[in-house]
This record gives structure tokens, sequence and C-alpha cells, in this order.
């Protein structure tokens, strides 16, 4: 591949690449691969060797088996629900133009940036000991049925974005043509579009059988003691029991599953970036006609109402009823405390509004830079795959436990010059290493469209390096830059599996705060759980629908 001036030709261009790569590497080893390998190795290294045979200890125990099991055949189920779910969605959201309909694709989108606590809050408003539906006499529903729902709605809008975004760039015509040959519409769905959207529902599936397969929120509220995925085990073994080489030992099985699912996800998204026959996406949507046409837009738009409205709109009813009506009983509550919590639960909103601040800073900073030393040319074969196996670090962070992340923040960072243990930095931190790979992924198609003549040109004129980014590639990526700081707000706003170890008891996040609520019994506190849910989730629907009016890239990548 060809290397421009404005990018720094050559070893210059490559001397340019690994000094931007440098602080991105740097913050990941020491926040993300040196606490991960800390806390692995307080579990398998004792006496003075390692212990591998726990291993197979661990692994042959019939609960870890048990546990294995429901992990994957959850995660597979989850997958396979959302996405024949979804895909209606997708195509109604690609190929209609209605009244709304921007709402609508904030709306579906709303679940995805919710956090994981409020997720299975929700639920449990719907569906759980006294919810909505236990006080019409419907039995209580948890356990699978429920995290499978849950699941289903928190990811229903990666298939409508991602298989979406590209259903709307393929161009109908090729559809049509086969049909002008005698195909019937099933024949040429499967013939010309299934195909075309293959690498997309690929990408899909896998990435919701990464949010699943360390699904950890959703299952500890709706799973009971009963049904545990990987990451709760990891929890349990780590917070309740104190097993280290337990959860050292799935810290490790997890992981070697997450990469080989990245692994597979990156073939897919390259596979995607390859589809051909691509057209503006604004000119493939149309108005409904026909009946046909209509009733289905309106069975999706149910559907949508049905999956991601009613929960939400069930958190909002919970957080109002109280012990004498409506009203907002609980909301008031959230002022006082009852001498069981440190603060008063309304502090938690302050406290988790600042932390995501400074944790979107964090993130724009090392996301930005990766971002833009992963767009300079390639200038070798050897460079491209450092590139490439520098892009599968950057999101690893979005598939090792959280759990683990947390609890090694503590047993790693706990002498100079990184005795962070008592520091506030911790929590924003931890959630950074969430938001990172948001940032990198909105970047990234923004910073690849950049016309290579503009950097030329602007070199040619005496610009150097740093100015042709300032002159050139920053005004063009300002759009993406901000969309990127509300994904990493929202994100880090919503953290819960390293906050739950690092936070502090006197400045708890709002996850954590809800958390702590539902643990605890009492018709007082399971409503202020509901209150502190839903000003959560009102929050993020706010950051969402701000970045839908200034959404850059609409090509279906997250």
């Amino acid at each position: 591949m060809r290397s421009g001036p404005g990018t720094g030709g050559g070893a210059r261009g490559t001397a340019v690449r690994l000094a931007l790569m440098a602080v991105p590497a740097a913050f990941l080893a020491l926040f993300f691969a040196y606490p991960v390998a800390a806390i692995t190795a307080r579990g398998l290294y004792a006496d003075g060797r390692w212990h591998p045979e726990r291993f197979a200890e661990v692994l042959t125990d019939p609960g870890i088996g048990g546990v294995l099991w429901f992990t994957l055949w959850q995660a597979a189920a989850s997958t396979a629900l959302t996405v024949l779910s979804a895909l209606p969605g997708a195509y109604v959201l690609a190929r209609y133009d209605f009244p709304g309909r921007r709402v609508v694709r904030a709306i579906v989108t709303v679940p995805f940036v919710l956090p994981t606590v409020v997720v299975g809050s929700a639920f449990l408003g719907l569906l759980g000991r006294g919810g909505l539906f236990h006080e019409w006499g419907t039995p209580p529903v948890t356990g699978p049925v429920a995290i499978l729902l849950a699941h289903v709605f928190f990811n229903y809008a990666v298939v409508v974005r991602v298989v979406g975004g590209l259903w709307a760039q393929l161009d109908p015509r090729q559809e049509e043509a086969a049909r002008m040959l005698g195909a019937s519409r099933l024949a040429a769905w499967r013939t010309v579009t299934l195909p075309a959207l293959a690498p997309a529902v690929a990408a899909a599936a896998l990435t919701v059988f990464l949010f699943t397969f360390t699904s950890f929120g959703v299952v500890q509220i709706l799973g009971g003691p009963r049904y545990a995925t990987l990451e709760v085990e990891i929890y349990r073994q780590t917070a309740h029991l104190l097993d280290l080489p337990t959860a050292a030992v799935l810290t490790l099985v997890q992981f070697a599953a997450v990469a080989a699912l990245l692994a597979c996800h990156a073939r897919t998204v390259r596979r995607h970036r390859g589809t051909r026959g691509l057209v503006d996406a604004a000119g493939t949507a149309r108005r409904p006609r026909g009946a046909r046409q209509w009733a289905l837009l309106v069975a999706v738009l149910c559907q949508i109402v049905v999956l991601l409205v009613v929960p939400l709109a069930v958190l909002v009813e919970r957080s109002l009823h109280g012990p004498d009506g409506y009203g907002l009983t609980h909301y008031r509550a959230l002022a006082s405390t009852d001498g069981t919590f440190a603060v008063a639960p309304q502090e938690a909103i302050g406290n988790s509004l600042a932390y995501a601040a400074v944790a979107t800073c964090i993130a724009l900073v090392i996301g930005g830079l990766a971002a833009v030393a992963l767009t300079l040319p390639e200038s070798g074969r050897r460079v491209g795959r450092l590139v490439r196996g520098f892009d599968a670090l950057l999101m690893l962070p979005l598939g090792t436990s959280a759990v683990t992340v947390g609890f090694g923040f503590l047993i790693a960072l706990d002498e100079p010059p990184l005795d962070l243990r008592s520091s506030w930095i911790l929590v924003p931190l931890a959630q950074a290493l969430v938001g990172v790979p948001f940032v990198v992924r909105t970047l990234l198609p923004v910073l690849r469209a950049v016309d290579d003549r503009l950097r030329e040109a602007a070199a040619v004129l005496g610009a150097s390096p740093a100015r042709v980014w300032r002159e050139v590639d920053l005004p063009l990526a300002r759009r993406a830059l901000l969309v990127a700081a509300g994904f990493a707000f929202a994100v880090s706003l919503g953290e819960f599996g390293a906050t739950v170890f690092i936070a502090r008891a006197d400045a708890p996040t709002l996850p954590v705060a809800v958390a702590r609520l539902l643990g605890r019994a009492g018709e007082s506190n399971y409503g202020q759980a509901m209150a502190l849910s839903t000003i959560l989730m009102l929050v993020c629907a706010a950051v969402l629908l701000a970045l839908e009016n200034v959404r850059t890239d609409r090509s279906g990548e997250l």
C-alpha cells in the first residue's frame, strides 16, 4: 500500500505510527494486561512454582461444568433469538422511509447503551416477584426465560445497526433484476440479498454471542443463586469465596474463548468491508407500498414496543409506584439514608457523572491516538500484522472479565509508583477501558474515508504531520469525535463489573448503588432501585438522542 507524504511515508511513517501506538499500548499494559496477569498469577502461582494441575481440578468439577454449559447454551440461544427477532426490524429501518424513523432508530439503540443492571431491573420490575405481571396474577418469571428475554432486549440494536446498516447500502436493483429473470421473491432474496448480507449477519451474531457469553449484571439479577455465567461465577469465587485459583482458571478459559471470538469477528468484519455493489443509503429507503409492506411495518413497530418499550415503561412505573399509590415517594427517599449506606443514594448521580466525564476524556485520548495509528498507510507485511494485532488488542477489554479487571486493580495497583487503591482515579480508568473500543470503532470509518490527496496537498504546501492532522483530519472527524464521546460517556456511566470492586462505599456509582439497593429486602429499597435505574436510563437516552442528531456513519459499524 502506498504512503503519502502527508502521513510521513516509508520509515518516517512507520516511526510516526509506532509513536502513536505507544501511549494506547502503555495504557492497556498498565491498566489491563498487568491487573489481569497479577490476579491470574496470584491464583496459579504458589510456593515458588506454577500449578497447572489446577486447570484439571477446576474444569472437572461438576459445578463448574454446569456453569460452562449454561454460559454456552444461553449465549447460543440468546444469539439465535436476537438475530431472528431483529432481522425484520433491520430490514424495515433500512428499506422503509416513514415518519418518526429517526426516533425509532434511537429507541431501538437505547437498550444497548443501558447498564446491564438497569436492564436486569427493568425485567425484574416486569416479570419478577413483586413485578407488574406478578401483581396481575402471573407467576414470577426468572431464570433462563427472563435472562434470554433481557439479552434480546439488550442486543436487538446490534443486529439492527450492523445488518441494517449494510442492508440500506445494498443496491435494490440487483434483486429486482433477479425477479425480472423469473426468480420468485423468496428465491431472489435467498440467492442475491442473503449472500451479500451473510458477513454482516455473522458479524452481528458473533458480537451478540460475545456480549451474552460474558453477561454479568443481567444474569446476577435475574438468574438467582441457581444460574451463573462464567463472569458471575468468577465474581462469586473472587468476592464471596476468595477462591483465587478457581477464579484464575475461569478467567483464562473465558479469555481464550473471547480471543477466539474476536478472531472470528475480525475475519467477518474484513469480509463485510469487502462487500461490493454498495450505494448511498439515503437513496434506498422508500415509503411502504401496498397492504403487505404496511402490515410488516406495523408488525415491526409493535414488536419494538413489546420487546423494548414496555420493559422501559415498566421500569418508570415501578419507580413511581409507592405504598400510597403513584407519586415521587421513592425519588424523595433517595435524598436520605437509613444508616445502612454510607451516603444518600442520590449522591451516586453526581459521582457517576463526574467519573464518566473523566473516563470519557481518557477514552478519547487513548482511542483517538489508536484510531489515527490504525489509519496510517501500511508500509510492509510485518507492519500490517502489527497493526492487525494492535487492533485486536484494543477490543480485548470488551470481552475480558470486568470482574477480573476490577479485582486485579486492587491487587496489582497497591505499591508505589502505582499505589492507586485509595485514589478516585481507579473508577474512571476502569470505565475508560470499556470506552476505548467504542471510540476506536466510531472514529475508524470516518478517518479511513478521508481522501489521502487532501493530506498530500497540505504536506506539499509545507504542513507538518501534526498540522496536517489539525487542518485536514480533525475538521472532518469533529462530528465523529462527538459521537465517540457520547458512546464512551454512556458506557462509562453504566460500567458495573469492575466498578463494583473498586468504587468506595462513600462514593458509589449509579449501577453500584442500584445493585446494593436490589440486594436489600424491603419495598422502599426496591422502589429506590427502580428510581435510580430510571434516572440512569433517562440520562443514557438523552445522550443517545443527542448522538442521533450528529450521527456521521451509518454503514453498520458500532
